[in-house]
């Protein structure tokens, strides 16, 4: 078999905001039913299926509405105390959000800070390995070009960070500006934030190729 980042027996945890929460059953949380609908769901499905002898297990812990400093808040219950292997982070677009629907900044290093401070609790306690998921925006929605002021800066702490940790990037923002191109945004993002289910496949396919488990060429 070929050899892929996850291992054998490998506890997938899978977390960050609206975009990994995507309907999934809060009230059994570790049910096999329990992943949504979104590309979570999708990279257990196809996991399994491509790499059955690797017996995976996957958790999703997303929250809508999360930014970096609410999940940091929640990071011993929903994270530390599940004891994973494989941890993979999708947050950022709410800190950059909030700015333009609320008022409420997040400035880089705040963002950072939080970031970071999850990602050493988790490599101190657990040792896990980690998957970095870039934040994205599409321009959908009336404004959200001037985002990228905000966003593109985060963006680039998800890099560094990814680097310094050694953890699989997936580059998120690039992929979705790419398919951008081949199809209107709105067919990947319905809302510029939000996936729809091809872009949930899309994301899924990016994760699974970042961890060795892409689709036989």
């Amino acid at each position: 078999m070929t050899t892929t980042f996850l291992q054998a027996g490998d506890r997938v945890l899978l977390t960050g905001d609206s975009i990994t929460d995507w309907g999934r059953d809060r009230d059994q949380p570790d049910s096999p039913w329990a992943l949504g609908h979104g590309y979570a769901g999708i990279v257990a499905a196809l996991a399994g299926a491509r790499r059955p002898d690797l017996a995976l297990t996957f958790h999703n812990r997303g929250i809508g509405g999360d930014t970096t400093r609410m999940l940091r808040e929640r990071w011993e219950r929903d994270a530390l105390a599940l004891e994973p292997t494989v941890v993979s982070v999708l947050v950022g677009i709410n800190d950059t959000w909030r700015r333009y629907d609320g008022g409420t900044v997040t400035d880089v290093e705040e963002y950072e800070e939080h970031y970071r401070a999850v990602l050493d609790a988790t490599r101190e306690r657990l040792g896990a390995r980690l998957v970095l998921v870039e934040p994205f925006v599409l321009p959908v929605m009336p404004g959200q070009e001037a985002w990228r002021e905000d966003l593109d800066p985060r963006i680039h702490v998800v890099r560094r960070l990814a680097v310094e940790h050694g953890a699989v990037l997936v580059p998120a923002d690039g992929l979705f500006a790419a398919a951008a191109t081949r199809a209107p945004a709105d067919r990947w993002a319905f809302d510029g934030v939000h996936p729809t289910p091809a872009g949930h496949g899309l994301l899924a396919e990016a994760w699974l190729d970042a961890v060795g488990l892409g689709a036989p060429r």
